[in-house]
């Protein structure tokens, strides 16, 4: 942020990249921006760090409606410091972190080196941990603390591995980190074979080639799996049930495999199969707060930073197309002052 200099108005500006659709197409690009070009909100954040999720990527190139106004700043997630406050819990100076509400979709987001929003959308950073790595986590992060905890909840079958589909990405790299931690022999299916050394490094046991689930197979398979974290969809979800044990579960979070599948109902009414659908948007303050504890004892920041790529903000839409031809791997930190 600058300031004009002497003899004129002090006028505080900041860079976001900001999309904008209408009757003359579609354009992305960074804007300089005046403060009060920010929509109203009780807290005023400057935002040291973004992240890119799949979602991000789609609201970006415009391979999927992810934006419900125009223009608008993507980044469904940011951390940063408190500059301005109307809400008595932050004061300037406090270091934040926002997942969800709708930011980044519905409302300006985490694409920009200033940001307002309502403070009930915040969380405080959790001792030990930096904003940086806060990001390293974001919202993909979240969403996997959020899946371990309803496979928790349920309770996995003791003696049985636990899959994770879609490891190599943002949300199961850290499933696979955070399963491996709980003690669990944490199996990461990937369709990138070439990732094995990551994710071995992250703490998986074995890996299996995703092509494995999303083939053709009988209703019922042998049962393998004590508890799964898909994050895929699509035909490689039909496999995932297929093959999951007595009274086990499966959460799922994602649909980058597809939207629609396919099943029977023999999962669940020869092995009392549980499906929990697992989403991170508008999850109470308290289930955030419990989430982000336990984020921040679980994940050292020696692992956080083996799954991290840091770009800066010029990089963004060139990484946009990668994240949605499934060509990054772990986290993606954006950088927004770099």
């Amino acid at each position: 942020m600058r300031s004009k200099g002497a003899g004129e108005m002090s006028e505080e500006r900041f860079t976001a990249l900001v999309v904008e659709e209408g009757g003359d197409g579609r354009r992305v690009e960074f804007r300089e921006l005046p403060l009060s070009a920010l929509p109203a909100g009780d807290v005023l954040v400057k935002v040291a760090y973004s992240t890119l999720n799949y979602k991000d990527g789609l609201a970006i190139t415009g391979k999927g409606k992810i934006l419900r106004s125009s223009p608008l700043a993507p980044g469904i997630d940011f951390a940063g410091t408190v500059v301005e406050s109307a809400d008595p819990r932050y004061r300037p100076g406090d270091p934040v972190v926002l997942t969800g509400w709708g930011v980044g979709e519905r409302h300006w987001g985490g694409y920009s080196q200033y940001t307002r929003v309502k403070g009930e959308w915040l969380v405080p950073l959790p001792e030990g941990m930096s904003l940086k790595h806060a990001m390293t986590i974001g919202t993909a992060g979240f969403t996997a603390m959020l899946c371990v905890l309803a496979l928790e909840r349920h309770g996995f079958i003791p003696g049985r591995e636990v899959l994770v589909t879609g490891a190599a990405g943002g949300v199961g790299s850290v499933a696979v980190a955070l399963l491996a931690k709980a003690g669990h022999q944490v199996v990461a299916a990937t369709g990138r074979p070439h990732e094995e050394a990551y994710l071995r490094e992250l703490g998986a046991s074995a890996i299996l080639d995703r092509s494995v689930l999303s083939g053709p197979g009988r209703p019922l398979e042998s049962e393998r799996w004590g508890g799964a974290v898909d994050t895929v969809g699509g035909a490689v979800l039909s496999g995932v049930l297929r093959a999951m044990a007595m009274r086990s579960a499966v959460a799922i979070c994602g649909n980058a495999g597809g939207a629609e599948f396919t099943t029977s109902v023999y999962p669940f009414i020869l092995r009392g199969v549980t499906m929990i659908g697992v989403e991170s948007v508008m999850v109470p303050r308290e289930e955030r707060l419990a989430a982000w504890a336990r984020l921040a004892h679980d994940l050292s920041p020696d692992l956080l930073e083996r799954m991290t790529t840091v770009i800066p903000f010029a990089d963004l839409p060139a990484y946009a197309e990668q994240i949605t031809n499934a060509q990054t791997r772990g986290r993606v930190v954006v950088d927004v002052n770099r």
